[in-house]
């Protein structure tokens, strides 16, 4: 019988639900700090320092050793594989130092988008095949919560049926993966901004496309109350000549989630998708007080958005290590009042607010 299957035991849906609720607490998001080696040297590149593992676990290590006062904003960091594994100057591992400050370690599990055959340019994203070992091994090193990639691109004739269909389908099965080893999934289908369209374009695929994860999740027997969607902001193509406000992009994003994502997940945790810091600060408070439907914590997990400032003020630089973690402090608290809906447009202004943070064709 197609309808007859079986739901997670009751210990497993307490474990994720409690979880997934406790990353979208009030005035709490996510710090995404999963930058591939690849994607972090780019950063770096920026501030004129070299990529080396040691810049890397030293710049990590700034943002982990943050004053704990940062835990009133971050409830959780994604990782990357490297990252988890590195220890501070004392010898503390870095997973050790997020639990010490109350933060949920959680881990980038997705190993990037490839190309797809036949397509115009599409992509799928790749890792499932030794995923269930993966995930097996993070929960015992610390990783409460993963989260996986995949993207869709908007031109004439894409995305197609194939992309929406393959990625909805790899994101199914990853989430189900992830659950049965005690990991919540987070599920991001992320219309990248690249192109002229509109806001109406921009909206009309962003519904087709989670309405399309969402009919894989239950497919799949996903647990929605132990999950978490990561997606895109409704926002017009980054070439696109008409302006809209923050009001407007609210008014998008809210129908699009209302008439697509079920009111059973646990929350929703909004990527920047090349926002500058203030922008996505703005457009997320303007989301929390926009009238709508919402059934589930509106939130942030972003990396560029609460990252730019820091590097700057960084630097590379052992004497500015104070003035970048405060960077990273003053970012979380205006996102966490954005997450609730109490951002106060310029009140909180860093050394890279406003610098656009986008990036064609962005990979992780």
């Amino acid at each position: 019988m197609t309808t007859y299957f079986n739901y997670p035991s009751p210990a497993l849906q307490e474990e994720l639900s409690k979880i997934a609720n406790a990353i979208v607490a009030p005035g709490k998001g996510i710090l995404a700090a999963d930058e591939s080696t690849a994607t972090i040297g780019k950063r770096f590149a920026d501030i004129g320092i070299d990529n080396t593992d040691e810049n890397r676990r030293l710049y990590r290590q700034l943002l982990f050793t943050s004053d704990k006062v940062v835990a009133e904003n971050i409830s959780g960091v994604i990782l990357f594989h490297e990252t988890l594994y590195q220890k501070a100057d004392d010898g503390t591992p870095f997973v050790e130092l997020l639990k010490q400050r109350g933060i949920i370690p959680g881990i980038k599990v997705d190993k990037g988008v490839v190309p797809l055959f036949g397509s115009e340019d599409e992509g799928t994203t790749q890792g499932l095949d030794d995923l269930a070992q993966r995930c097996a091994q993070y929960k015992k090193d610390g990783c409460h919560f993963a989260k996986w990639r995949c993207v869709l691109k908007i031109k004439r004739n894409t995305p197609s049926y194939q992309a929406i269909l393959e990625n909805a389908n790899v994101l199914a099965r990853y989430a189900s993966i992830c659950q049965a080893n005690r990991i919540v999934p987070i599920v991001e289908p992320e219309v990248l901004p690249d192109g002229d369209h509109d806001l109406d374009r921009a909206q009309k695929v962003t519904e087709t496309v989670l309405a399309a994860v969402y009919k894989a999740l239950n497919d799949h027997h996903v647990f929605l109350e132990g999950t978490l969607l990561k997606p895109n902001m409704v926002t017009a193509g980054q070439s696109c000549t008409t302006k809209y406000t923050p009001n407007d992009i609210a008014a998008a994003t809210v129908t699009a989630l209302n008439r697509t994502v079920p009111a059973a997940v646990a929350g929703i945790t909004f990527l920047s998708g090349g926002q500058s810091e203030e922008e996505a600060s703005v457009n997320l408070d303007a989301i929390n007080k926009y009238k709508g439907k919402k059934p589930w914590p509106l939130t942030f997990s972003y990396g560029r958005a609460l990252q730019a400032s820091v590097l700057r003020a960084w630097g590379g630089k052992p004497e500015n290590v104070n003035a970048a973690q405060n960077e990273l402090i003053k970012r979380a608290k205006a996102n966490g009042l954005a997450a609730k809906g109490q951002y106060q447009a310029g009140s909180v202004l860093g050394q890279a607010a406003d610098q656009g943070l986008f990036i064609k064709d962005h990979n992780y």
